[in-house]
């Protein structure tokens, strides 16, 4: 039987704790807050639509606190993130027919570009603060929630429906409250693969970071303070060395949230690995060793300890965690009738009404258009998914299944997968110009730089979840190299592998907005594809082609992840879930 990595609770056992470790951690948490505090009084600032700035200083003295508000957003969306994969992902999970629509609906929602979303909620976000800056400043973090919940959330999803076995029948047999089986079951269970696609998916919002902060929506344009807008603000002077200073402060400020936030994190869910035996080159983390021997996060868990009990018992009203064993087949099939006709009703009438408006506002000749730009954006992505598959494979399971590698190569990753690629985008530009290349080709490279680490990220979180006791077992019998792909490396990845190769299909559609078209000062190069058709139509405000694009766009990936990769999943709970 499988079992949770236990860690002793004996006094005598534990690390020594330090009252400089105490100081130390005072002291960071104190600087921290008041951070935070500062930065946070520039958000609830006076705001008028019609005075607006549509460009932010680029004086490099700003820098420093353009990046703290960034950064700001960024974890704002990230909270965000969590709250939406715990109770999106559990719904589509734990509920057969919520899932039937959540799951196709999650397809269309990943599907969507940012801009998109921030054509039509930007307005209302401004409304619903009027007269304020946090207008704008929700419909920012809004753009990058998008940007990041939707891969947070198929890999909670599939962490789930591939629990073991064992652990959901001690579930019911200790008659756990949904509760309390979601806090002691499901989310210790799925926090390895969730800390890594979080750490993922934080690196793919820094990907849209531009656009979410210097946003050019509807024939109207708005700048915030950020790292993203200075970037579009020194672009828009062809000021390479401001750029290039941009750049520099990214990468510090990356290697900074690794050392402090994501290494710690990462460790720290090793003990949610589930396996026989445990390795002896244990990952570690200076910051967690620090916290590990303060006296300040046990003090605070005997505070807060006593609010479990209560809770647990008011939280279980919402019944236990189980399932009936029988259910008459009439009433299933009525319900499962019933169900099916609400949601086909619904459908229906919308998709009547979305089309007769795309008939009598542009015609069905733009939706051919469309869809045939939409064709030409299908084969980059297959390119894309393809070249770094056969790349980042091999490359994800070296590093996953090494722990030294892991602790050297994960600074490097994470600057890689966080760094904002469409940073260099004006770069690009000013080279493609000068060598005369296309665009037509070149967009493959500008839309892999934003979705090749989906992949790269879940290979490893995949690879270093493989348990210890198999590995020493193809050790000890001595595969050679082409059995030990095929019969233990690739069936046991393949679960994390279609989560990576899903989602970074999903993100290369997004990623085609901005890679399909790039400028710098008053050059700018156009790819042919639907990206570009999107990103022209937001830019002037044409509602009706944005609708047109965003529904071809999802058209094409709900398409292929009914026929596709929705069978990758079903074959990886079937036959490799561990």
């Amino acid at each position: 039987m499988t079992q949770v990595r236990a860690y002793s609770s004996h006094p005598g056992l534990d690390r020594p704790r330090s009252r400089w470790a105490d100081a130390a951690v005072f002291v960071g948490a104190a600087v921290l807050i008041w951070v935070v505090v500062k930065v946070s009084a520039g958000v609830n600032v006076p705001f008028d639509q019609a005075d607006a700035p549509a460009a932010v200083s680029t004086d490099p003295d700003q820098l420093p606190y353009y990046a703290a508000r960034s950064l700001l957003r960024m974890f704002a969306a990230l909270g965000l993130s969590i709250a939406f994969t715990f109770v999106y992902a559990t719904a589509a999970a734990r509920l057969p027919r919520a899932g039937k629509v959540l799951l196709p609906l999650l397809d269309i929602l990943q599907s969507v570009p940012i801009l998109g979303f921030l054509s039509i909620t930007i307005t209302g976000f401004i409304a619903l603060f009027p007269g304020s800056s946090l207008g704008l400043e929700a419909a920012s973090i809004f753009a990058i929630f998008t940007s990041q919940a939707w891969n947070m959330t198929f890999a909670f999803y599939q962490s789930l429906i591939s629990q073991p076995r064992e652990l959901d029948e001690a579930a019911r047999n200790l008659r756990l409250s949904r509760w309390q089986r979601f806090w002691r079951v499901d989310v210790p269970s799925g926090m390895f693969p969730l800390v890594w696609n979080a750490m993922m998916s934080f690196g793919g919002g820094w990907f849209f970071l531009t656009a979410a902060e210097a946003i050019s929506v509807n024939n109207r344009e708005y700048a915030l303070p950020g790292i993203g807008s200075y970037v579009a603000g020194a672009a828009a002077e062809s000021d390479t060395g401001k750029v290039m200073l941009a750049v520099a402060t990214m990468i510090i400020m990356v290697i900074g949230l690794n050392v402090a936030f994501w290494r710690p994190i990462t460790v720290w869910a090793e003990r949610f690995r589930v396996e026989d035996s445990e390795s002896a080159d244990a990952p570690r983390s200076l910051v967690l060793d620090l916290l590990r021997r303060s006296h300040l996060p046990g003090g605070l868990a005997k505070l807060l300890g006593p609010l479990v009990y209560p809770i647990d018992r008011g939280m279980a009203v919402f019944g236990l965690a189980e399932r009936p064993l029988y259910v008459p087949v009439l009433r299933r099939r009525v319900a499962d009738v019933v169900f099916g006709a609400v949601v086909a009703v619904a459908l229906t009438v919308g998709a009547v009404l979305m089309l007769h408006y795309i008939h009598t506002i542009v015609g069905f000749g733009e939706l051919a258009h469309a869809a045939f730009l939409g064709v030409l954006t299908l084969g980059r992505v297959i390119v894309l998914l393809l070249v770094a598959s056969a790349v980042w494979v091999p490359i994800g399971v070296w590093i996953g299944l090494n722990p030294k590698v892991t602790r050297l190569a994960q600074p490097v990753v994470q600057v890689l997968a966080s760094f904002p690629a469409n940073f260099l985008f004006p770069l690009v530009t000013a080279v493609l110009v000068a060598t005369g290349a296309s665009l037509q080709w070149a967009a493959i490279a500008l839309m892999a730089l934003g979705a090749q680490w989906y992949i790269l990220f879940n290979v490893i979180a995949g690879a270093a979840a493989v348990p210890n006791d198999l590995r020493e077992a193809a050790a000890n019998l001595r595969l050679p190299r082409n059995l030990w792909w095929r019969k233990l490396i690739l069936p046991a990845i393949f679960p994390s592998y279609v989560t990576g190769a899903l989602t970074a299909a999903g993100g290369a559609w997004n990623a085609s907005i901005v890679a399909e078209v790039v400028e710098f000062g008053p050059t700018t190069l156009v790819a042919t594809g639907l990206g570009s058709y999107i990103a022209d139509a937001t830019r002037v405000g044409d509602f009706p082609r944005i609708l047109v694009g965003v529904l071809v766009m999802s058209s094409f990936v709900v398409g292929i992840n009914r026929l596709f990769w929705r069978r990758l999943y079903a074959l990886a709970q079937r036959r490799y879930s561990l």
